[in-house]
């Protein structure tokens, strides 16, 4: 076999490829046979069909075309693997001559991964946000642990704002009472904003056995996204009471002995979720400027189906579970559809050039993932997703997607590598030096972010990679 490579453009070549005959010899042996398996001629056993019989009732045609069938990806793999070219997607394959007895010729398009140049990316400079806790985040924090813990008491009287109520409901379509629209017993806090639009104001003075009808738009079930007239009866109106704020209150509430102990926990917690969202934040924009550094030529066959993926994913994935079609969700947002279609398009291209930018420095920097970067990376990535770790390994293994894994791993990691090269600086103009175990971690969820059309699918520059 010889083939040559054609530079087309950036990331797309032409490879041409010539067999001679007797190559295909495996592949033509292999036709004869599964065409003896598929057809009987009489006066011959099945299976024991002489080749020329074949030739003769069935075409030498047909044969032809069934051993070039199979031997087009055996011969198209090894010429990409004699031109050392990192291709993407699938090939467009024509073949331009086959002679019978002499040669077969054919060439096939296919995308493949530009070639990169990293520049020095030791000068990039980024500024985050200062991490300060304030008092009266503290304050918040223990208020709402203090919510946690909160009594109630039913109480004769009127309902009012943070009250928890017990109501009855029943939804109306166009008069029709829905056959999911009826609940019973419903436990509501007034004010929490968890049900209906509207409710707060139908049921704000009601008491116990009193009921108000009102309109609203219904987020879920069988009419979901349509004007409902809903009746509301509360049957029981009981009154939150708060614990007092003191040293009991911390004791029930927490491993400490004291109020102030635990107001001093709540900081420390309050502290280090903020460390981990400013080097989130430095990865973000340190990537940013990273991509603006680099020149990344996209295959448009690539991005395209990026696209679709990202669509696909919303649509039937993130919207479906949560009863919405795109129009509506489009309404919520307050986007056109030519919004979308841009932001979509932008997001697909940030992500391939994320991935490929970071791919590219995993090489460069000779970067590794081992089996303990890559279980910690698994057990993060299985309790965002809510399923056991066993449960989530199991699904990566049978998707196929642990090289996806090993991917995000490895990405991070360079990513982590370039953010230690840069100068971060807060708001307050202090330099900030990020711990190292966070900040891989915590760039492996960014790189991911950022190339994947969404977490629970594999990442289509991944998918069809050669």
């Amino acid at each position: 076999m010889k083939s040559a490579v054609e530079t087309l453009n950036p990331t797309r070549v032409r490879l041409s490829i010539e067999v001679p005959f007797e190559e295909l010899k495996d592949s033509l042996d292999a036709a004869y046979k599964k065409i003896n398996q598929q057809v009987t001629v009489k006066g011959f056993r099945k299976g024991k069909i002489p080749a020329r019989v074949i030739d003769q009732r069935f075409g030498r045609g047909a044969v032809l075309e069934e051993a070039v069938n199979d031997a087009l990806p055996k011969f198209y793999t090894e010429a990409v693997n004699e031109a050392e070219i990192d291709v993407l997607g699938q090939p467009e394959v024509d073949i331009t001559e086959l002679k019978d007895g002499e040669t077969l010729n054919f060439t096939a398009e296919v995308d493949v991964r530009p070639s990169l140049e990293i520049p020095d990316y030791s000068g990039i400079e980024v500024e985050v946000d200062a991490v300060e806790v304030t008092d009266e985040d503290i304050e918040k924090s223990v208020e709402q642990l203090r919510e946690r813990f909160a009594s109630t008491s039913p109480v004769e009287r009127a309902a009012e704002d943070g009250d928890v109520i017990t109501i009855d409901l029943q939804a109306k379509v166009e008069g029709e009472v829905l056959e999911d629209g009826v609940a019973e017993g419903v436990s509501y806090t007034i004010g929490s904003g968890e049900l209906l639009d509207g409710i707060d104001d139908a049921v704000k003075g009601l008491s116990a056995g009193e009921e108000a009808t009102f309109t609203s738009e219904l987020k879920g079930g069988s009419a979901a996204g349509k004007e409902a007239e809903v009746t509301v009866k509360v049957t029981q109106v009981a009154a939150r009471e708060l614990p007092e704020l003191d040293d009991d209150f911390a004791q029930l509430a927490s491993e400490f002995d004291t109020l102030e102990e635990l107001k001093a926990d709540s900081r420390k917690r309050l502290e280090n979720m903020k460390q981990y969202d400013q080097a989130t934040q430095a990865q973000e924009r340190v990537l940013e400027k990273l991509l603006e550094l680099v020149e990344v030529p996209v295959p448009e066959k690539l991005l395209e189906d990026e696209i679709n993926t990202r669509k696909h994913n919303l649509e039937h994935h993130q919207l479906g579970q949560m009863g919405l079609d795109l129009a509506k969700y489009l309404e919520i947002q307050g986007k056109t559809e030519e919004e979308f279609e841009t932001e979509t398009r932008e997001a697909a291209v940030k992500g391939i050039k994320t991935q490929f930018v970071l791919d590219e420095l995993v090489k460069v920097e000779k970067l590794n993932v081992n089996q303990e970067e890559l279980t910690e990376h698994l057990m993060r990535r299985a309790a965002s997703s809510g399923m056991s770790p066993d449960q989530f390994a199991q699904a990566v293994v049978e998707g196929g997607q642990v090289p996806l894994l090993v991917g995000e791993v490895a990405r991070g990691k360079a990513l982590a590598v370039v953010v230690e090269a840069a100068t971060v600086k807060d708001t307050n103009g202090e330099v900030i030096d990020l711990d190292d175990e966070d900040e891989v971690e915590s760039a492996a969820d960014v790189a991911a972010e950022a190339t994947e059309a969404d977490a629970t699918e594999a990442d289509e520059t991944e998918k069809t990679e050669g």
